[in-house]
């Protein structure tokens, strides 16, 4: 089945080139003027993809970036942010907010596809993870994380949390009092072929804790290395 690509962007111009490349290999491309537009078009049918510009009219890409994550039926859509806008802030601020994925413009058609094939097949992996009863869900005295749903319960109430997030916690929980480096963090959650800086981890590292309430002191911090994941 041909994976829907949503592509937001506020120039027709650009809409019309990426949507143009995009077809030719197979995917199925629908396009927004701006960030309401998306939201709209995600209450009427899913994407596998959002390509999201960050300068749009009504509601900028960092907007329509928050409302999607904090959406549990969108929050788990691979997002790939698309800007002329230069600079690392944007590209801290972007990832911090749960994209997955940041290309600069102008950027060849050839190689935005191929960070779109490869954003979907990261995505198609973590889904197709084998399963096993250790693997699939991970007890804590309190903590639950459930691979299987994506879900996490905390003292048997679920608290949501986004992809990044919840992957970032269920890796640390399956390695318990193992240190990792950030950038270790990056590769495994993130992956090698996505640019993103440490500070993303430190920022993700902060909302699992302040979801995990009391339990949030198990992901510990290794001063000048990592961070682990304790059992109390």
């Amino acid at each position: 089945m041909s994976k829907t690509i949503l592509i937001a962007d506020d120039e027709q111009d650009i809409r019309d080139l990426i949507s143009y490349n995009l077809s030719k290999e197979g995917f199925t491309v629908e396009s927004a003027a701006n960030g309401k537009e998306v939201l709209q078009k995600l209450e009427q049918s899913p994407a596998d993809l959002i390509i999201l510009d960050i300068m749009m009219p009504e509601m900028d890409g960092f907007e329509a970036c928050k409302a999607i994550r904090a959406n549990p039926k969108t929050a788990n859509i691979p997002i790939l942010f698309l800007t002329a806008r230069a600079g690392e802030v944007d590209q801290i601020v972007s990832l911090e907010l749960g994209a997955d994925d940041y290309v600069q413009k102008p950027v060849s058609p050839r190689v935005l596809v191929a960070r779109v094939k490869s954003l979907l097949r990261r995505f198609d992996r973590s889904e197709q993870k084998p399963a096993t009863a250790a693997a699939e869900q991970i007890n804590s005295d309190g903590v639950k994380v459930d691979r299987s749903s994506y879900k996490v319960f905390v003292n048997d109430k679920e608290v949501f949390f986004p992809r990044k997030e919840f992957e970032l916690l269920y890796f640390l929980a399956s390695h318990p009092g193992r240190i990792y480096k950030r950038e270790a963090l990056l590769d495994e959650v993130w992956g090698r072929d996505t640019f993103v800086v440490e500070r993303t981890v430190d920022v993700h590292i902060f909302k699992v804790r302040e979801k995990l309430g009391d339990y949030g002191k198990r992901i510990e911090t290794v001063k000048g290395v990592g961070y682990r994941y304790v059992l109390e």
